[in-house]
């Protein structure tokens, strides 16, 4: 297998990707990803919801989402942008926390891409890549696909009301 091939298969076998055609125009679906006081909307399936969001929208800013859960549960969500494309593309991390400090444990990188299609939809794209096929397979037991399937179909409603 060359090496090229052999990375495409290490990058299957650590990525989940969640694929939505959805009826919002791209820069709607952006604006819910990068407005903070907008995740409390969307970003969590109930009962979890989102408590706290800071965004330093740029590479190599900072971010946190911090999440509370039913039973008292809180969840920061520190991260760092790598790649910021005004409604096509983010890229953003948890390999550092702020400042290119790294984290105690990196997890994985998040690759968002909105493809404008023409008459106000959108194909959404979310890319969440994993260091570890342990952690992708954590990350899937999570219940990865039906979380973020529900946090797309809440930011999807919400981008229809912009």
């Amino acid at each position: 297998m060359t090496t090229a091939a052999a990375q495409t298969a290490a990058d299957t076998d650590r990525d989940l990707v969640l694929t939505r055609i959805i009826d919002a125009p791209a820069d709607k679906l952006y604006t819910c990803w990068t407005t903070p006081d907008l995740l409390p909307v969307w970003f969590c399936p109930p009962p979890w919801k989102v408590s706290h969001a800071r965004m330093d929208l740029r590479p190599g800013g900072a971010n946190l989402v911090t999440m509370q859960g039913p039973n008292g549960e809180s969840i920061d969500n520190r991260g760092v942008y790598l790649e910021v494309v005004e409604n096509r593309r983010l890229v953003f991390t948890d390999a550092y926390v702020e400042a290119w400090v790294p984290s105690a444990k990196p997890f994985m990188t998040v690759i968002i891409t909105f493809e404008d299609l023409g008459d106000g939809r959108t194909r959404y794209t979310a890319t969440v890549r994993h260091w570890t096929v342990e952690d992708r397979q954590t990350h899937e037991q999570m219940g990865f696909h039906q979380g973020w399937g529900i946090a797309t179909d809440q930011m999807a409603a919400l981008a229809r009301t912009l």
